[in-house]
């Protein structure tokens, strides 16, 4: 184990100290594009006004004879895009493909300095983090990029899940986890085809009445694993994000999946299909009548001390301290929605 003065120690000479505070950013969707497709990576100069991030996948869903096509597409549509307050991420493949390595090095070789994260798919645990932290570190040295680049987990093994409060805290460059469903089922050997979202035999039935037919209630089954994941991230200082939710048919059970990942905490979610950016920016930001009792008690408690009444409900530092999350968040969105800013009052 490290301690605190060598944690935040750069890991090469000449890279840049790495964060000990994340940037305050609004990312509400990870909006994933397929940089091999001409078409699509055309579309990213308008994504960038409606999205919070803009993901480059060299990974899953990539052919294997595209994939070297797909990281000169990433190279090109981060040199030519000014992305300003719009995230600029990547998902390399997995450190045991034979693509992983050439994705890091010429990627920091050619944009290092516009990327803000690296997402990392199918992470055991601490180690693979680290590897990753040392690569970055020496190319970061190599080509003089001034700002640490970020790394971002994703769940999707059991044994990531079984080491998932490691990996969070393995490294002052994490910046969250993401919930890999599909990958995990097949790790876990879960009988399940779908991606992410809920399944009609995962359910509980009610007590028997006589004669009357059962209800049946379908249950969550991601709900132990986000838990798991928020906590560990919120240990660490670092952000949950639910991953992908496949069925693009059914844009009411994606909302469900995503607002049940934001009341458990989750920072925001993938979108894989245009449909699902508006249903990420609606989702993960706070309703705007949440937002107003929020404001309510904290103009009520400005230091958070003693206890009040409010709308016939008891508020005291606890609420106080929830009613702030709501609040802070209300302000990020609206610094960058002004509709939204208007429906706060911000």
């Amino acid at each position: 184990m490290k301690l605190p003065r060598q944690f935040y120690q750069p890991l090469a000479i000449g890279a840049p100290a790495p964060w000990r505070e994340l940037p305050v950013k609004l990312e509400r969707m990870i909006h994933f594009v397929p940089p091999h497709l001409d078409k699509l990576r055309a579309k990213v100069p308008d994504l960038l006004r409606q999205v919070d991030v803009v993901l480059g996948n060299l990974e899953d869903a990539i052919p294997a004879d595209a994939k070297q096509a797909a990281r000169r597409g990433f190279i090109e549509m981060a040199k030519v895009s000014d992305f300003g307050t719009t995230g600029l991420w990547t998902r390399i493949n997995a450190l045991n493909s034979p693509w992983a390595l050439d994705d890091v090095i010429e990627i920091v070789g050619a944009v290092g300095g516009k990327l803000d994260v690296v997402m990392l798919p199918k992470v055991d645990g601490p180690w693979d983090v680290h590897y990753l932290d040392q690569l970055l570190a020496q190319l970061e040295a190599r080509h003089a990029v001034k700002k640490p680049i970020l790394i971002h987990a994703i769940l999707e093994t059991a044994q990531g899940v079984n080491n998932v409060e490691a990996i969070a805290a393995a490294s002052p460059r994490m910046h969250g986890i993401s919930l890999g469903p599909a990958d995990l089922a097949a790790s876990r050997a879960m009988k399940t085809t779908r991606v992410g979202g809920g399944h009609p035999d995962y359910a509980v039935l009610a007590d028997a009445n006589g004669e009357s037919a059962r209800k049946k209630f379908q249950q969550d089954l991601w709900h132990y694993t986000i838990a798991k994941m928020v906590d560990a991230c919120a240990a660490a200082g670092i952000k949950p994000f639910y991953g992908p939710f496949g069925d693009f048919s059914d844009p009411a059970a994606c909302e469900a999946q995503f607002r049940n990942a934001f009341l458990m905490g989750c920072a925001g979610a993938w979108s894989l299909h245009p449909s699902q950016i508006d249903i990420a920016k609606r989702v993960f930001s706070p309703d705007p009548a949440e937002v107003a009792f929020a404001r309510k008690v904290l103009a009520a408690m400005p230091d958070g001390a003693g206890a009040v009444m409010i709308d016939g409900k008891m508020q005291d530092d606890a609420t106080w301290k929830q009613a702030k999350v709501v609040v802070d968040l209300a302000r990020l969105v609206a610094a960058k929605d002004p509709d939204a800013a208007a429906r706060y009052r911000l």
